[in-house]
């Protein structure tokens, strides 16, 4: 079964009265726990950005915090992974590069700062420079003044 395109159902919704929108967002959030974050996002969160971004780096904190007692490279390596990921969901969220590019070089101090031996871990260094790999394609596609603004925080984790 195919869905309908981006633009047909724009047009749809804009035909719906706003007791039946408020019903299919209800329903949306609903359906999926993404879809009620992203919803939550918008409605509460979307206004004021940097203080999004401020909590999102606290749970990054906490994160490694409980990184730390962890001692195992391979449960760091999976911790890692799952800070990785809702670093991903949030900048979709966010849907800034300048943001993306924030959090991914803040991940990447923390994992320098934190003590973890993720030298002794090939994963772990593949992984960090994907994420240098990442904001590297990130800040170039910037414009030239904004890359200026960021080439100290990229040295830094280089």
């Amino acid at each position: 079964m195919m869905s309908s395109s981006l633009n047909e159902v724009k047009k749809e919704l804009l035909n719906l009265t706003p007791k039946e929108l408020a019903e299919m967002c209800v329903a949306l959030a609903k359906y999926k726990k993404d879809n009620k974050e992203y919803l939550d996002f918008l409605l509460f969160e979307a206004h004021n950005k940097t203080d999004y971004i401020n909590r999102i780096k606290e749970e990054i904190d906490e994160a490694f915090i409980l990184m730390k007692g962890q001692g195992n490279l391979y449960y760091n390596k999976k911790s890692l992974r799952k800070v990785l990921r809702l670093i991903g969901k949030y900048s979709k969220y966010l849907g800034e590069k300048t943001a993306s590019i924030e959090l991914l070089i803040y991940f990447c101090l923390k994992l320098k700062k934190s003590g973890i031996p993720y030298h002794e871990s090939k994963l772990i260094v593949n992984m960090y420079e994907q994420q240098i790999k990442k904001i590297t394609t990130l800040v170039n596609s910037l414009h030239e003044d904004i890359q200026a603004d960021y080439s100290s925080d990229l040295e830094k984790i280089m």
